[in-house]
């Protein structure tokens, strides 16, 4: 956490921001190692002070040993930020405005008076960003967890289960092999529902001939994973063969792209281009993909307008997609590791050919 603390301290000041107060849960736990659900963080060229009530404070001792615990015992835990802020004879502070909202703002602005709030963005996601060897290794671990649970899974498919059992059978999987949670709310989209990108798991069953695609994740000591594999049930027809074989060179093309010093729109490019390509490209209407670590959907985005170069260290999606209203559709997701020579995928469930249940 020092270490984190000092790439902070040096973009606040190159950035000439003197006290930085963090609210995002993701960036507290980042900069903290707590892993309580309430606090705020105030941290200075010199000075670093957790806000926290009588629950956590003790916890925030534990965890958080490069902090002053500051108990907040009633009120605002602004007016506390806003009492220590005078005593260190701040006129600013700057917050993390992409996570305040127009509330908290408006009441962290009156308890300031005369100290004026100043946005300054999310420094601590840019760090986040470009991932450590330890975060490294814990995420290695939560795909490991997502791969087992899609092997584990396929045992289950068959004609009349339910999607929503099969998104609890994977969920209650992961939380067995260590997870504490699914990422998101899993996606399970069979038959014609395949056709929605963000199919949450319903009560629809199974039927022989079915796409079904499945979007699903899960945390491991905060970390997210994220993956997505479609199957068919049964025989594949010829057009479903055709969709699935298209998505899938498009994502061959998305991973073949993703390399140090490439921007994240290009990675984009390459894989929308297959799909384009063969006439398909209004049918893929979301990015290639995200980045993921302590949040499940973080920067960079794989998207057209994102000029973000990528890194060694950063961990992204790669996820093209066709969905065809009414017919159903197909997604596959593998999350890559940026190296020094291109990537490394993380996910190593089996993709190459449709898999036929």
């Amino acid at each position: 956490m020092k270490t984190r603390l000092a790439k902070l301290r040096r973009l606040m000041a190159q950035r000439e921001i003197t006290y930085l107060m963090v609210t995002k849960p993701e960036n507290r736990l980042y900069l903290s190692g707590f892993t309580g659900t309430a606090g705020i963080l105030l941290i200075g060229p010199d000075t670093a002070d957790f806000f926290t009530d009588f629950r956590y404070i003790e916890q925030v001792k534990q965890q958080s040993p490069h902090f002053r615990a500051v108990k907040v015992d009633q009120g605002s835990p602004f007016e506390a930020v806003a009492e220590v802020l005078r005593q260190y004879k701040s006129d600013k502070l700057f917050f993390e405005d992409e996570h305040l909202t127009v509330k908290q703002y408006h009441r962290l602005k009156e308890h300031l008076g005369q100290i004026n709030p100043v946005p300054a963005g999310d420094l601590a996601e840019e760090l986040r960003m470009v991932k450590d060897q330890q975060e490294i290794g814990i995420i290695r671990r939560a795909m490991e967890i997502g791969d087992r649970a899609f092997a584990h899974i396929l045992n289950y498919i068959k004609p009349g289960v339910a999607e929503r059992e099969l998104a609890c059978e994977l969920e209650f999987f992961m939380r067995r092999q260590g997870a504490s949670g699914a990422a998101f709310a899993t996606i399970v989209a069979s038959g014609p529902r395949s056709a929605l990108p963000h199919g949450v798991a319903g009560d629809r069953r199974l039927q022989p001939g079915d796409f079904i695609t499945m979007d699903f994740g899960a945390v491991y000591q905060g970390y997210h994973s994220d993956m997505t594999r479609t199957v068919v049930l049964g025989e594949p027809d010829e057009k479903q063969q055709e969709i699935y074989n298209i998505v899938l060179a498009a994502q061959l093309a998305g991973l073949a792209a993703v390399r140090p010093g490439v921007k994240a729109r290009e990675v984009d490019e390459a894989a929308r281009q297959v799909i384009e390509r063969r006439g398909y490209g209004e049918y893929f209407g979301h990015g290639t993909g995200h980045g993921v670590g302590l949040a499940i959907h973080e920067n960079p985005r794989l998207a057209a307008k994102d000029e973000t170069v990528l890194q060694a260290g950063m961990v992204v999606t790669v996820e093209p997609g066709i969905y065809l209203p009414g017919w159903g559709g197909v997604r596959i997701e593998d999350s890559v590791l940026v190296t020094d020579e291109g990537c490394e995928v993380l996910t190593s469930s089996p993709k190459h050919e449709l898999l036929k249940l």
